[in-house]
């Protein structure tokens, strides 16, 4: 009788033009302050994950990038943030973390596919949970103007720094490039495309790094000291009043074909690509002597987390389950050429720069920036330090010596090895 009833009911709304109700889609929104890759996520990667799971629909929500730490905390502390949060390297997500705000994700299926140093700027410091799925890094290395190396007869890139500076002679001789473009206004260049890109070489990559962190090191030793001599020596091929420099001052000299070299960071990729009308390839830090190993500085940038308190846990794990695939690494990689996958899969890369750059891991160590696991937590600040250390070694208003001494001390007024 009740199943008669049913029917009549269910026969009797359809006459009435009321459809039975279908299961609601879930909707899950993704935190994050990388405004710039909206569309790559709208045409892209959103569709993809649709396509192979209906029924779960994702809304990328980015902030403006100076904004999304404070906007983000005010979100999770009123409870109102997304269901996916992006995760930028070390302290901040692992604050997020220890507030409850990220769930762990040890369990996931797909962690596997990441190596523990693409895990390590979002790990609890003992290591033992992992709260967000890696998605890319940038690599360090030097973009080129192959017309400006062509036109002052250079025919290889340069391996060991005799190589390096020799070309530089020859490039600042023939007088129509500038040879490094690179100023020191900002400061943060000097650090990050200085010091952080050629350092590993001289301190052996991670070995000297952890060897700082433990107090096994100490920055004033000899394979720290080193890299801060090299970096003064850039300073006659830096132009005229590289002082003043800003960082677009130093992108825009390169763009527009007037260097040729530019201390990079592999991000700096689709933008060259559109502004610059000159092929261009790229190189590692050269080593130190020929046969020396090679290290690049293969910095984790951002993850994907899953915000503790989202109420669709399931749709959630299974877009973070994607993330970690294959697919997404090629889909990513592809449409934001300069951010690289950390996965252990072979992804196939098209951007012959981005191929460039992709290809230091096959002939380089790997290791990542020394200053940003542990050691810029106090203050003073190591990173922020080493910014205008590094900008003072250039400029001369500071030793290589002196600089390290200082970067030493501060950093030993409240960094105890260990603890």
């Amino acid at each position: 009788m009740k199943t008669a009833l049913a029917s009549i009911l269910m026969a009797s709304s359809i006459l009435a033009g009321i459809a039975p109700a279908a299961a609601a889609d879930v909707t899950l929104t993704i935190e994050s302050w990388r405004n710039d890759d909206l569309q790559v996520w709208q045409d892209k990667i959103i569709p993809a994950f649709e396509k192979e799971n209906p029924g779960i629909k994702v809304e990328f929500q980015p902030a403006a990038p100076t904004e999304y730490n404070a906007a983000l905390n005010a979100k999770l502390a009123a409870g109102s943030a997304g269901d996916l949060i992006t995760c930028r390297p070390f302290d901040a997500s692992l604050d997020l973390y220890k507030k409850g705000y990220l769930a762990p994700l040890n369990d996931l299926k797909g962690m596997d596919n990441f190596s523990e140093l693409s895990k390590v700027a979002w790990q609890t410091d003992d290591a033992k949970t992992t709260f967000c799925v890696p998605m890319a890094s940038v690599i360090h290395g030097f973009i080129y103007n192959k017309q400006a190396f062509s036109d002052v007869g250079i025919k290889d890139v340069p391996k060991t720094d005799k190589e390096f500076f020799a070309d530089l002679d020859k490039i600042k001789k023939d007088g129509t490039y500038v040879p490094l473009a690179m100023g020191t206004k900002d400061q943060w260049e000097a650090a990050t495309m200085g010091y952080e890109n050629i350092g590993p070489d001289y301190w052996h990559g991670e070995e000297g790094r952890k060897a700082l962190i433990a107090g096994k090191q100490k920055l004033t030793d000899a394979d720290w000291v080193k890299p801060f001599e090299v970096l003064a020596k850039w300073a006659p091929y830096m132009g005229d009043g590289y002082q003043a420099q800003s960082y677009p001052d130093s992108q825009n000299l390169f763009t527009l074909g007037r260097a040729a070299i530019y201390p990079a960071g592999s991000w700096e990729i689709p933008n060259f690509e559109k502004q610059a009308d000159f092929k261009m390839g790229a190189f590692p830090p050269p080593v130190p002597e020929k046969g020396d190993t090679c290290y690049i500085s293969d910095q984790p940038d951002h993850a994907l987390g899953m915000n503790a308190h989202t109420k669709h846990p399931e749709a959630a794990k299974k877009f973070l389950q994607w993330v970690a695939s294959k697919e997404f690494a090629q889909i990513y990689t592809n449409a934001l050429p300069g951010f690289f996958p950390l996965t252990k899969e072979k992804v196939d890369i098209t951007d012959p720069l981005a191929q460039d750059f992709l290809s230091f891991r096959k002939e380089c160590t790997p290791t990542i920036r020394a200053t940003y696991q542990f050691l810029s937590r106090g203050t003073p600040n190591l990173e922020n330090e080493l910014w205008t250390a590094s900008a003072n070694v250039i400029n001369g208003t500071e030793t290589p010596k002196a600089a390290a001494e200082k970067l030493q001390k501060g950093l030993d007024s409240w960094y105890q090895p260990g603890k």
